[in-house]
């Protein structure tokens, strides 16, 4: 009697302890594996590689150079588009000081006055040599003389004039605007031709580790093709799947234990929840037979260092979250 009271006593007590057991996160471990989002660095222009610096397994920081390709008409097209921006810009500076600034058209119309002066007393002489020459008191040198003198001064005074007109020509100043765009677009096309020398040496964009180099120093590579697979340890994830009716516990932020076999267990947050269900992928490994549908969840180690990629892990719920 005494032995079937006991009993009944611990079934009870384990009927009691069942909900907490389930609630505190300790049901059967989800099945899933560590994933990694791998980095697949390529050239953005097709061309021959000239050195690759990295072999797989190598670490590499942030800004590290990992491979080249041939630079020899980049270089080319830079020189020629320095060149080119020196030889705008020389002349820009020859319009910009040909240009006549007001302090100088002052001074032309000071010499035109003085011109018009001389002019007028060449016109002048020239009326009193003719007047002589007709009543015979100067030689006909002395007209000649006074002719060439009276034309000599309206040329000058004509070419005064043209200098002011000249130089109060708006289209001078167009000019002059259009040449500094002429120069403001060499200036950016130079740019370019140094922004597409520089992209022919690819540097690393996050610190990891080299998972596979698909190309070697002397192949050609396709735009867009890969030759550096590199692996961050920001992009490592645990992918497991959770059947629907174990949703409720599921929530991103919630804390996971993750364990191995061989390595030592971890904890992780959850990150990602799919929205829509799935069937279960054949990569679970499993020692029974699973639901048929489950959701897809990921969630983000706090020691990425020590999984390995494509490594089997069970996920269980952290039975107490510090969040």
């Amino acid at each position: 009697m005494k032995r079937i009271a006991l009993l009944l006593l611990v079934i009870g007590a384990a009927l009691v302890a069942l909900p907490l057991y389930f609630e505190n996160g300790a049901k059967r471990p989800y099945q899933g594996w560590v994933e990694a989002d791998l980095l697949f660095i390529g050239p953005e222009t097709a061309g021959r590689l000239t050195s690759v610096t990295v072999a797989e397994g190598d670490p590499v920081e942030s800004g590290a150079p990992i491979f080249g390709q041939d630079d020899t008409t980049a270089k080319a097209a830079v020189a020629a588009r320095t060149a080119n921006l020196a030889a705008l810009q020389a002349q820009y500076q020859q319009a910009v000081i040909a240009q006549k600034r007001p302090e100088e058209i002052t001074i032309l119309q000071a010499s035109e006055r003085q011109a018009e002066a001389e002019l007028a007393l060449a016109v002048q002489d020239l009326q009193r040599a003719r007047a002589l020459a007709d009543a015979g008191t100067v030689t006909r040198a002395n007209l000649d003389a006074a002719v060439a003198t009276e034309a000599a001064n309206r040329a000058a005074l004509d070419n005064i004039r043209g200098q002011i007109v000249l130089a109060r020509l708006p289209s001078r100043d167009e000019a002059i605007k259009q040449m500094e765009e002429t120069v403001a677009v060499a200036r950016a096309e130079l740019d370019e031709a140094k922004d597409t020398l520089a992209r022919l040496s690819v540097t690393a964009p996050a610190t990891g580790t080299v998972q596979t180099v698909y190309y070697k120093a002397g192949e050609v590579v396709p735009a867009g093709r890969p030759v550096i697979a590199l692996l961050s340890p920001d992009a490592i994830r645990i992918r497991f799947f959770v059947a629907e009716t174990d949703m409720a516990g599921i929530e991103r932020g919630r804390q996971v234990r993750v364990t191995c076999d061989g390595c030592p267990s971890t904890t992780a947050r959850i990150s990602f929840i799919s929205t829509s269900v799935e069937y279960t992928p054949p990569e679970i490994y499993s020692l029974e037979e699973r639901a048929k549908l489950v959701y897809r969840v990921e969630a983000v180690p706090e020691n990425p260092q020590a999984m390995k990629p494509g490594l089997p892990v069970d996920v269980t719920l952290a039975a107490s979250d510090p969040r």
